[in-house]
Parts: structure tokens; C-alpha cells; sequence
């Protein structure tokens, strides 16, 4: 049986634990938030990068806005004006569109292929329904540009070709498009009319895309990672940094990324830990070790699942590209954990018969379990692509457990080669009194 001061220590451990978590957590998540945010001057040409700025000036456009766009290095300048009609009569102005001129620039990773800009009329920023003009940089060197009408079939592997003016449905005044073999770089210019209010230049569904192979003019189907599924945004083109709206998924998929990292790559090997050198060899914690094995592999599943709960959404959200292998052992991490959790209510007793089968099955799942986390977890760093930062973190927690681990398992084996007992925490007073009173309790 435990002293009051074990049950105390116990209880304190039971209850910090969570609130520990808590506060990591909620710290992680103020980084992601708010790590990014910049607030510089209001001059648009220091949004872009140096040389984005240099090519500018240097074909004298004249910029009322440029940012550098969050995937595909790709960068983004534009200037716009309203074209409207006045009624004398009634001395009123309507706006009946808007003349916008764009410079889009991109890296392209081989030779030949393709860059693309479009602007959406739907309700929210996507690859189907765009008015899409596309770059294409043929292995000879030269570039063209044509506009392509994007629709349901292009998902489904239909070619896309060409739209003639009169289908494209904007009108586009001209267009340019230039490379730079030295730095792989692929520059779009465009200037177009956009329609009012099919277009509010405020709440503007702009999208990006590049392609590494073509087939003349035909741009052939892109990488589907992350960086190309989420290149697309609503902007507001009358501020000069090009403030962004509905970045909600982008957000989602970090905060889904450093709950599944803390509950099902950190807490649960901890919790591992825990069960495997302090409840009988080398070193034995009482029951002590069981309410900390059961807090940190209790508080690992509530983030974990809520992390899950949140990449669910994301898959559901992502209306024509899944993930197929992530999100199958995103549903066997959850379902694995699960049984573990069923399994602290549906233990058997010592005495029972089964009660070896039991072990072996909450060993052996538990350990594949783990093996499947961390698989999982790369796996989502590589198609999030957010910068190296997240997978040498992970690596960094890896090797810290590692360490743990092995320095664990060195005592473990000289203790039991040197046939020493194993070490009790705290240690075990010595029981000399011959009084019948002590030795019954």
C-alpha cells in the first residue's frame, strides 16, 4: 500500500499533468498564430522580395500592391484602377468594373513548364471554375501565354486547351510572359477587366498553380502536395501588402500538425516510458507509475484525437484531393488508441488466467502503435512543407526520447547482468524492529 505521501505525490501528478499540458499546448499554438504576423511600412514594393522588386522597376510598373505569396515561392504585384460612368442628371458614380494589370512570377523546377494566375467569380477561392492565364516555357526556350477556362472536367484528366476570347468571358487586354533560365524563374504579366459585381476587387478569389511538364500548349496535371492544393486566396487588392481572408484551412492544418505532434508523438512514447522502467525493473514507483502512465496516455489521446478531429475536417474541406495514405493512418492511430484507452476499464486481474494474453496484446499494440505515429507524422511534415523548422523539432523530440530510452535500457541490462534489485522509488525503509505492532502494519 502507498504512505499518504505517495498517495499525495500521486494525486499531485493526476492533477498538474493536464494543466501542464495545457499551457504547452496553448503556447505552441500562440506561435503558429502569431509568429508570422508582419506589420511593415506601407510602401507595396517592400512586401516582395529584392529582385521581384527590380524586375518591377525595371519594366517601370507602376505598383499599388505586392506580396509574396505563402506557397510555391511564387510572388505577386498588381496595380488597378475603377472604371466608372457618371449620371449628370442625377450626379451619381457607379463602378462598372474594375482595369487591373498583373505581374505574376514563379520557380519552375525544370526546363520546360508551366505558371498560372486566375481569378475565380465563385464563392470561395478554387482551381474549378477559374479564368485562368497560363505561362508555358518550352524546353527551345521560348515562352507563350494563352487563357484557359478551368472547369470540373480538367479535375477529372480532361486536356485543357485554349479558350478563345469570346469563351473566356473576361476581357484581357494583353498579355506578356518571360523566363529566367539563371534563377528558373517564369514571369507573367497580364491586363484584364474585371466585372462588377461578379468581381469585388475587396474580396477578390485569386489563384496560383505551377505545372512541370507540357505538351505544347497544353499544360499537363501539377504535383498534388500541400504547397499546390493550398494555392489559392481571397485578397483584398486595394491594400498594398494585399491583405488575405479565409487562411482558416492554412491555420487549421498547422494547429492539426502541433496537437498530433504533443498527444500521439510525445505524451504516448512518454507514457510508454513510464509502464516500461518504473513498474517492476529496473526501478519500481508503486502505483505511482500507473496514475502517471495513465495521465499522460489519457492526456496524449484527448490531443491527439482533437487533432484528428481537425485533419477529418481538412480532408472534407479539401473537395478534390485526398491524401489517401495519411488519412488511413490517421483513422488506425485513432482506432489503436482507442482500444488502449478500452483497455485500462477491460483489464483483467492479476489472478486471471488470460491476463498474459492481455499483456502481450497491449505491449505489442502499443509498440506498433508507436512505430505508426511517428511514420504519420513525417509524413505530414513532408506534405505540409511548411520549412524545416517542423521536422528537425520532431527529430529533436525523437532523439530526447531516444536518449531516455537508451540510457534506460543500459541501466536495465547491467542491473539485471549484475543481478542487482531493482531500485525503489522512494527508497524502502528498513523494517529492524522485532515490535509485533510495526510488523503487522
Amino acid at each position: 500500500m502507498m504512505n499518504k505521501g505517495q498517495q499525495s505525490m500521486a494525486s499531485s501528478s493526476k492533477t498538474t499533468l493536464p494543466l501542464l499540458i495545457t499551457i504547452l499546448v496553448l503556447g505552441f499554438l500562440s506561435i503558429v498564430a502569431f509568429g508570422d504576423n508582419n506589420y511593415g511600412p506601407t510602401n507595396p514594393l517592400l512586401y516582395c522580395s529584392d529582385d521581384f522588386a527590380d524586375q518591377l522597376q525595371a519594366r517601370k510598373f507602376n505598383v499599388s500592391g505586392c506580396k509574396k505569396l505563402r506557397t510555391l515561392d511564387a510572388e505577386f504585384a498588381w496595380n488597378y484602377s475603377n472604371l466608372t460612368t457618371t449620371n449628370n442628371s442625377t450626379n451619381t458614380t457607379t463602378v462598372n468594373g474594375t482595369l487591373i494589370e498583373i505581374f505574376f512570377r514563379a520557380k519552375l523546377r525544370n526546363y520546360e513548364g508551366w505558371v498560372a494566375w486566375g481569378v475565380n467569380p465563385g464563392k470561395k477561392p478554387q482551381m474549378v471554375g477559374t479564368k485562368a492565364i497560363i505561362a508555358i516555357k518550352h524546353n527551345k526556350g521560348t515562352t507563350d501565354v494563352h487563357t484557359y477556362d478551368v472547369t470540373k472536367e480538367t479535375r477529372k484528366g480532361c486536356r485543357l486547351w485554349p479558350t478563345s476570347a469570346s469563351e473566356f468571358g473576361l476581357n484581357v487586354l494583353d498579355m506578356q510572359a518571360w523566363s529566367n533560365s539563371t534563377k528558373q524563374c517564369t514571369t507573367l504579366y497580364a491586363k484584364l477587366i474585371l466585372p462588377f459585381p461578379e468581381y469585388n476587387i475587396t474580396r477578390l478569389n485569386h489563384v496560383w498553380q505551377v505545372g512541370d511538364n507540357v505538351n505544347g500548349d497544353q499544360p499537363l496535371q501539377h504535383r498534388v502536395t500541400l504547397q499546390n492544393v493550398d494555392s489559392t486566396e481571397t485578397i483584398n487588392i486595394t491594400s498594398p501588402d494585399g491583405q488575405s481572408y479565409g487562411q482558416n484551412r492554412s491555420f487549421l492544418r498547422s494547429v492539426h500538425g502541433v496537437l498530433n505532434i504533443i498527444g500521439w508523438g510525445t505524451l504516448l512514447p512518454i507514457g510508454v516510458i513510464i509502464a516500461r522502467y518504473f513498474r517492476v525493473f529496473p526501478f519500481i514507483w508503486d502505483k505511482v507509475w500507473f496514475n502517471i502512465h495513465v495521465g499522460f496516455q489519457l492526456t496524449g489521446f484527448l490531443i491527439g484525437t482533437a487533432g484528428w478531429a481537425i485533419g477529418l475536417s481538412l480532408g472534407r474541406s479539401s473537395e478534390y484531393y485526398t491524401f489517401h495514405t495519411h488519412r488511413t493512418f490517421g483513422i488506425l492511430i485513432f482506432t489503436f488508441s482507442t482500444i488502449q484507452m478500452l483497455a485500462f476499464r477491460l483489464k483483467p486481474k492479476i489472478t486471471d488466467d488470460y491476463r498474459k494474453y492481455w499483456n502481450m496484446y497491449h505491449h505489442f499494440l502499443g509498440y506498433g502503435l508507436l512505430a505508426i505515429i511517428v511514420i504519420n507524422i513525417f509524413k505530414g511534415i513532408s506534405m505540409l512543407k511548411g520549412g524545416v523548422g517542423w521536422k528537425w523539432a520532431y527529430i529533436g523530440i525523437i532523439a530526447f526520447l531516444g536518449a531516455i530510452i537508451l540510457t534506460f535500457e543500459v541501466v536495465t541490462w547491467l542491473r539485471f547482468m549484475l543481478k542487482l534489485p531493482a531500485i525503489s522509488i522512494p527508497p524502502k525503509e528498513n523494517k529492524t524492529s522485532n515490535n509485533p505492532t510495526q510488523n503487522k502494519q
